[in-house]
């Protein structure tokens, strides 16, 4: 049986040909894959219920979401019902109160079924959780119990047409008015534009620099608010994307999240955790992938014998899975640390949203060209993880994070 020394002996051995052994086509199935491995009984309940959900509830459905651009609404309310539409919300709010890794766990799991949808849900759950640490009681107990059945569904709002990393310099104002805000300006790529309830929006309210930020919910129908056209995208097309337009749009100071100039510090706690949640669905894709190059070896034929039997591409397979295992590694050291506040949490989910969604990139663009010209036609699904992943290498990026953490 294919175990965990198996691939020590991989890591340690020199001569390849043991390597055939350990990481034969028919010998790699789920859970050599490792996904299980350090869990609790209780996480690896779960992590079985989401990867059923999708199995059964996503999958079948993941290519005509992406064809024609659906919103599975219906869906994501089904996997609420499961607690995923507010997992690490209080559960006095009708979330799961699970933990970030017990997040990761569930993200990875969902993604095998469909990564864009997995994604907006992930936006979704940070929203939620960001109303519910930094709200009031009034605010949580109005907005969260919604969002978590997913009854109504949040976006975040940060980037800005001029300003994507450097939130700092975001210049959407908010200029108070007796008991209301006054909103003017424009957030682009925005996840469910258009069609969710609840846009998370951070603004202007003081002066230059992130002190001058503050956070403020804006409803869905207020006066003032519309949006962009809905954006063609290489992927990600199940969940739509517009820019939020805000031109006078009246917002009661009681929907401001804390205290004024507080946004800022709100927007990069939200982050942290959003770097992990993608991270975790970059997994999900190199899981589905892998499983789908195995698949594709053992059936697909090349000079008279099946292409598991070339000893070159069970070295690719093996170093495809050693690349998922290891991303995944780092990934749940990030939840951890998250979950526990370490001083180094924001550093270590930066590293591990850029080492992840590169890695896993990696594994699910070599996966497709394992399929040859096969993984280029859109019968076959590994061209969708391919096209959905690559955004997380873009979205959710804060390079000062490691700069000034790491170096100074």
């Amino acid at each position: 049986m294919f175990t965990w020394t198996h691939i020590i002996f991989y890591l340690q051995c020199m001569d390849y040909t043991c390597c055939r052994v350990a990481f034969s086509s028919t010998a790699l199935q789920h859970e050599y894959i490792m996904s299980s491995i350090g869990l609790n009984e209780e996480q690896k309940e779960f992590q079985k219920v989401a990867f059923d959900f999708a199995a059964n509830e996503m999958a079948p459905h993941m290519a005509e979401w992406d064809e024609k651009e659906i919103f599975p609404v219906e869906t994501m309310r089904k996997a609420a019902q499961l607690g995923f539409g507010g997992i690490y919300v209080h559960p006095d709010l009708g979330g799961a109160g699970l933990s970030r890794l017990d997040t990761s766990i569930i993200f990875e799991a969902l993604s095998t079924g469909c990564v864009s949808t997995t994604a907006y849900m992930s936006i979704h759950n940070m929203c939620v959780w960001m109303i519910d640490t930094f709200g009031n009681d009034e605010q949580r107990h109005e907005f969260c119990p919604p969002l978590c059945s997913m009854d109504r569904f949040a976006s975040y709002c940060l980037t800005e047409p001029g300003s994507g990393s450097d939130a700092a310099s975001l210049t959407t104002s908010a200029k108070r008015d007796g008991d209301n805000y006054i909103l003017n300006g424009s957030k682009a790529f925005i996840s469910g534009g258009g069609e969710t309830d609840v846009y998370v929006v951070m603004c202007r309210t003081g002066g230059s620099g992130a002190r001058g930020i503050s956070c403020i919910l804006v409803e869905k129908g207020t006066p003032g608010l519309s949006f962009g056209k809905k954006e063609r995208k290489v992927g990600w097309n199940s969940q739509p994307t517009r820019a939020v337009i805000l031109e006078d749009c009246v917002v009661p100071v009681a929907n401001r999240l804390g205290a004024e100039g507080q946004g800022f510090g709100i927007a990069m706690r939200g982050l942290n955790g959003g770097r992990i949640n993608i991270a975790s669905c970059s997994l999900g894709a190199a899981h589905a992938s892998v499983l789908l190059a195995r698949d594709h070896l053992s059936v697909r034929k090349q000079f008279g014998e099946p292409l598991a039997n070339n000893q070159y591409l069970q070295f690719r397979l093996a170093e495809m899975a050693t690349g998922l295992v290891t991303a995944r590694l780092i990934v749940r050291h990030a939840a951890q640390a998250l979950q526990e506040d370490r001083g180094d949490a924001a550093t270590v989910c930066a590293m591990a949203k850029l080492y992840a969604t590169e890695e896993c990139f990696k594994v699910c663009n070599e996966a497709l060209q394992m399929h040859g010209g096969y993984g280029y036609l859109k019968d076959y699904a590994v061209q969708q993880y391919v096209r959905d992943i690559r955004v997380h290498q873009i979205l959710e990026v804060n390079p000062l994070i490691l700069t000034e953490n790491v170096f100074l």
